[in-house]
Order: structure tokens, then sequence, then C-alpha cells
């Protein structure tokens, strides 16, 4: 009974979209405004620097604290872990905004480093390997977040890199028109 109140909770504390108080705040609706997204990344093109930091700490904070309150109730690691994925959907898809969420980058950082920092390394260090490459942070990301799924794999039970595969395929489904823009503005289309 308590993992079923407590995954209600990661996907309802998901669905609390720091952007979306930081525009109303500011007197913004960030969805009508440059990509329309509600995350940092908009909520910091839009708004400024602030907007970004406060929204990007809110989001990935809430992330975190689902898994520490998965960790304070005792819980199972396979029962943390589909909270904290319960916490990215609903990030991405917010019931109370007809599933018009942000893209979840903010939201799968609190978690996956909350969840398991040595795992999470592997996110930072792909991360800075491919943007040195590509100078583009939102491929070198689509890179970054399988690396978790597949550290998870060495490190931990295979149960895990499954269940963070399936957060690891609906993060890069929100984000496949980012990186096709993203791909096809590379200079390497230009020469």
């Amino acid at each position: 009974m308590i993992q079923s109140g407590y995954w209600v909770v990661s996907y309802l504390v998901g669905t609390i979209l720091t952007a979306w108080f930081v525009g109303k705040w500011k007197g913004v609706d960030l969805r009508q405004h440059e990509s329309g997204n509600l995350g940092a990344r908009n909520a910091g093109t839009v708004l400024g620097k602030d907007a970004f930091l406060i929204t990007f700490i809110g989001d990935a904070g809430k992330g975190a604290l689902i898994i520490g309150l998965g960790h304070w109730l005792n819980l199972s690691l396979v029962e943390i872990a589909i909270g904290g994925i319960l916490a990215v959907i609903g990030h991405l898809f917010p019931i109370w905004l007809k599933g018009r969420g942000g893209k979840g980058i903010a939201t799968f950082i609190g978690v996956t480093l909350a969840f398991h920092p040595l795992a999470f390394l592997a996110v930072v260090v792909v991360f800075l390997v491919a943007f040195a490459s590509l100078r583009s942070a939102t491929l070198a990301m689509n890179l970054a977040y399988p690396a978790y799924a597949i550290a998870l794999f060495f490190l931990e039970n295979d149960i895990f890199g499954y269940l963070f595969s399936i957060l690891v395929v609906l993060i890069l489904w929100r984000h496949r028109f980012d990186t096709k823009e993203s791909w096809d503005a590379r200079w390497w289309h230009h020469q």
C-alpha cells in the first residue's frame, strides 16, 4: 500500500513544473514564448539566467526529493527507481496541463544523481566528451542519457538498467524535434 501511494505522489510531484510557477511570478506564460516548453532552458531564454537557475534547481530538486522520500519510507530500490521514473514522467506529461510538460532534463538529472551517483558519473563523462566534439548540448545530452542505463547494467542488477532504459526512450522521444534541429544545424551539414 505504501509503495502505491509513493508512486502516486512521485507522479504528482513530477507534475509540479517550476517553470510554470516562475513564469506566473514574472507574469509570463512560457508556453506562449520561444519553444513553448515549460523547462529550465526556455525559462532562461525568455526570462534570463535567474529563471533558468531557479527552474533547474526546482526541477532537479523534486527528482532528488522523490528518491530521498523512497529511502526515508524504507522502500526497495526497485520501488524507488519506479518512483523516480514516475516523477520524470509527471514532468513530461503533467495531467493538469493536458500532458504539455517540460522535456525532463533537470528532473532526470535530479533522479539519476540521487538514485546512483556513480552511474550518473557516466552521464557526465559521455556528455563532456560528446560536447567537446559536437559542440551541441542537445546532441551531447542525447548521447549521455543512455550512458546512465548502460552504467546500471554494469553496476547493479539488470532490472535497473531496463527500468531506466524506458525512461531514456521517453526523454529521447520528447527531444526528437530538438535533436533534428541540432543535427541539421551542425557544421558538417554546411560544408
